[in-house]
Protein backbone atom coordinates (compact mmCIF):
# COMPACT_ATOMS: atom_id res chain seq x y z
CA UNK A 1 0.00 0.00 0.00
CA UNK A 2 1.65 3.32 -1.16
CA UNK A 3 1.11 6.54 0.78
CA UNK A 4 -1.66 8.02 -1.34
CA UNK A 5 -3.83 5.28 -0.94
CA UNK A 6 -2.68 5.02 2.63
CA UNK A 7 -4.09 8.66 2.83
CA UNK A 8 -7.36 8.01 0.75
CA UNK A 9 -7.83 5.13 3.42
CA UNK A 10 -7.74 6.85 6.36
CA UNK A 11 -10.23 10.11 4.97
CA UNK A 12 -12.75 7.32 4.18
CA UNK A 13 -12.18 5.72 7.43
CA UNK A 14 -12.37 8.86 9.31
CA UNK A 15 -15.66 9.96 7.52
CA UNK A 16 -18.12 7.67 9.98
CA UNK A 17 -16.31 9.63 13.25
CA UNK A 18 -16.25 13.30 10.98
CA UNK A 19 -19.75 12.62 10.54
CA UNK A 20 -20.62 11.90 14.21
CA UNK A 21 -18.74 14.79 15.38
CA UNK A 22 -20.34 17.17 12.85
CA UNK A 23 -23.51 16.23 15.16
CA UNK A 24 -21.99 16.53 18.44
CA UNK A 25 -20.96 20.17 17.19
CA UNK A 26 -24.30 20.88 16.37
CA UNK A 27 -26.05 19.50 19.44
CA UNK A 28 -23.35 21.41 22.10
CA UNK A 29 -24.00 25.12 22.77
CA UNK A 30 -20.51 26.27 23.61
CA UNK A 31 -17.66 24.47 22.26
CA UNK A 32 -14.48 24.39 24.10
CA UNK A 33 -10.92 22.90 22.79
CA UNK A 34 -12.22 20.26 25.28
CA UNK A 35 -14.79 19.09 22.97
CA UNK A 36 -13.25 18.91 20.39
CA UNK A 37 -9.88 16.81 21.93
CA UNK A 38 -12.04 14.31 23.55
CA UNK A 39 -13.70 13.51 20.27
CA UNK A 40 -10.47 13.26 18.94
CA UNK A 41 -9.02 11.00 21.46
CA UNK A 42 -11.94 8.71 21.38
CA UNK A 43 -12.57 8.86 17.91
CA UNK A 44 -9.10 8.93 16.96
CA UNK A 45 -7.64 6.40 19.61
CA UNK A 46 -10.53 3.83 18.50
CA UNK A 47 -9.84 4.24 14.32
CA UNK A 48 -6.31 3.10 15.73
CA UNK A 49 -6.98 0.52 18.24
CA UNK A 50 -9.87 -1.70 15.51
CA UNK A 51 -7.36 -1.90 12.50
CA UNK A 52 -4.38 -2.53 14.77
CA UNK A 53 -7.41 -5.38 16.55
CA UNK A 54 -8.38 -6.64 13.26
CA UNK A 55 -4.88 -6.88 11.30
CA UNK A 56 -3.91 -9.57 14.35
CA UNK A 57 -6.63 -11.35 13.95
CA UNK A 58 -6.65 -11.69 10.05
CA UNK A 59 -2.67 -12.49 10.88
CA UNK A 60 -3.88 -15.70 12.71
CA UNK A 61 -5.85 -16.60 9.50
CA UNK A 62 -3.42 -15.79 6.79
CA UNK A 63 -2.29 -18.81 5.92
CA UNK A 64 -5.81 -20.62 5.65
CA UNK A 65 -6.96 -18.06 2.95
CA UNK A 66 -3.63 -16.72 1.49
CA UNK A 67 -4.88 -17.41 -2.02
CA UNK A 68 -8.27 -15.90 -1.59
CA UNK A 69 -7.16 -12.64 0.51
CA UNK A 70 -7.68 -9.98 -2.52
CA UNK A 71 -11.10 -10.90 -3.25
CA UNK A 72 -11.49 -11.00 0.54
CA UNK A 73 -10.43 -7.20 0.79
CA UNK A 74 -12.74 -6.17 -2.04
CA UNK A 75 -15.86 -7.69 -0.46
CA UNK A 76 -15.16 -5.68 2.74
CA UNK A 77 -14.37 -3.02 1.70
CA UNK A 78 -17.01 -2.82 -0.62
CA UNK A 79 -19.66 -4.32 2.01
CA UNK A 80 -18.11 -1.37 4.18
CA UNK A 81 -17.93 1.13 1.94
CA UNK A 82 -21.95 0.25 0.19
CA UNK A 83 -23.57 0.38 4.01
CA UNK A 84 -21.41 4.33 4.14
CA UNK A 85 -23.30 5.04 1.09
CA UNK A 86 -26.51 3.63 2.66
CA UNK A 87 -26.33 5.68 5.84
CA UNK A 88 -25.36 8.98 3.87
CA UNK A 89 -29.01 8.76 2.88
CA UNK A 90 -30.57 8.08 5.82
CA UNK A 91 -32.29 10.42 7.78
CA UNK A 92 -30.91 10.11 11.20
CA UNK A 93 -30.84 11.71 14.86
CA UNK A 94 -27.28 12.91 15.75
CA UNK A 95 -26.10 12.22 19.13
CA UNK A 96 -27.38 14.65 22.04
CA UNK A 97 -24.34 16.67 23.90
CA UNK A 98 -23.32 13.95 26.07
CA UNK A 99 -19.36 13.88 25.83
CA UNK A 100 -19.17 11.47 29.05
CA UNK A 101 -17.01 8.42 28.61
CA UNK A 102 -19.84 5.85 28.56
CA UNK A 103 -21.34 7.70 25.64
CA UNK A 104 -18.39 8.63 24.04
CA UNK A 105 -17.21 4.83 23.88
CA UNK A 106 -20.59 3.49 22.57
CA UNK A 107 -19.72 6.26 19.49
CA UNK A 108 -16.04 5.62 18.94
CA UNK A 109 -16.94 1.82 18.89
CA UNK A 110 -19.83 1.99 16.55
CA UNK A 111 -17.53 4.15 13.95
CA UNK A 112 -14.45 2.11 14.48
CA UNK A 113 -16.18 -1.27 13.35
CA UNK A 114 -15.17 -0.81 9.64
CA UNK A 115 -11.62 -0.07 10.68
CA UNK A 116 -11.46 -3.58 12.29
CA UNK A 117 -12.50 -5.47 9.03
CA UNK A 118 -9.94 -2.99 7.32
CA UNK A 119 -7.19 -4.50 9.43
CA UNK A 120 -7.94 -7.74 8.72
CA UNK A 121 -7.24 -6.47 4.82
CA UNK A 122 -3.87 -5.10 6.11
CA UNK A 123 -2.79 -8.57 7.37
CA UNK A 124 -3.60 -10.61 4.33
CA UNK A 125 -1.92 -7.11 2.21
CA UNK A 126 0.85 -7.07 4.36
CA UNK A 127 0.39 -3.40 5.09
CA UNK A 128 3.64 -2.18 8.22
CA UNK A 129 0.53 -1.59 10.78
CA UNK A 130 2.10 0.43 13.20
CA UNK A 131 2.84 3.78 10.65
CA UNK A 132 -0.45 2.48 9.36
CA UNK A 133 -2.66 2.79 12.23
CA UNK A 134 -1.08 5.65 13.20
CA UNK A 135 -1.58 7.88 10.45
CA UNK A 136 -5.46 6.29 10.67
CA UNK A 137 -5.70 7.72 14.13
CA UNK A 138 -3.76 11.09 13.71
CA UNK A 139 -6.27 11.89 10.71
CA UNK A 140 -9.34 10.64 12.46
CA UNK A 141 -8.30 12.81 15.50
CA UNK A 142 -7.66 15.90 13.60
CA UNK A 143 -10.93 15.11 11.29
CA UNK A 144 -12.99 14.76 14.45
CA UNK A 145 -11.66 17.89 16.19
CA UNK A 146 -12.50 19.91 12.91
CA UNK A 147 -15.81 18.05 12.45
CA UNK A 148 -17.00 19.53 16.15
CA UNK A 149 -15.97 23.24 15.57
CA UNK A 150 -17.85 22.88 11.61
CA UNK A 151 -20.75 21.08 13.09
CA UNK A 152 -21.28 23.96 15.32
CA UNK A 153 -20.57 26.44 12.37
CA UNK A 154 -22.46 25.31 9.35
CA UNK A 155 -25.17 22.56 11.63
CA UNK A 156 -25.51 19.29 9.38
CA UNK A 157 -24.66 20.10 5.68
CA UNK A 158 -21.62 18.17 5.32
CA UNK A 159 -22.69 14.63 7.30
CA UNK A 160 -24.36 13.20 4.32
CA UNK A 161 -21.45 14.32 2.17
CA UNK A 162 -18.77 13.00 4.39
CA UNK A 163 -20.53 9.48 4.52
CA UNK A 164 -20.95 9.39 0.73
CA UNK A 165 -17.36 10.17 0.44
CA UNK A 166 -15.95 8.14 2.81
CA UNK A 167 -17.91 4.82 1.45
CA UNK A 168 -16.64 5.84 -2.60
CA UNK A 169 -13.75 5.84 -1.27
CA UNK A 170 -13.14 2.58 0.38
CA UNK A 171 -15.29 0.82 -2.23
CA UNK A 172 -12.64 2.52 -5.06
CA UNK A 173 -9.89 1.01 -2.79
CA UNK A 174 -11.76 -2.46 -2.74
CA UNK A 175 -11.50 -2.81 -6.33
CA UNK A 176 -8.71 -1.03 -6.69
CA UNK A 177 -6.67 -4.05 -4.66
CA UNK A 178 -8.38 -6.59 -6.43
CA UNK A 179 -7.79 -5.25 -10.28
CA UNK A 180 -4.38 -5.06 -9.41
CA UNK A 181 -4.21 -8.81 -8.18
CA UNK A 182 -6.08 -9.94 -11.27
CA UNK A 183 -3.49 -8.11 -13.33
CA UNK A 184 -5.85 -5.21 -14.59
CA UNK A 185 -4.19 -2.38 -12.82
CA UNK A 186 -0.12 -2.69 -13.18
Amino acid sequence: MNGLELVLLALGLSMDAFAVSVCKGLSLGRIRWKHMALAGLWFGGFQALMPTAGYYLGTFFTDIITSYNYWIAFVLLTLIGSNMIKESFDEEDCPDANMAAPAMFALAVATSIDALAVGVTFAFLQVSILPAVCFIGATTFILSCIGIRIGHVFGLKYKSRAELFGGAVLILMGTKILLEHLGVLG
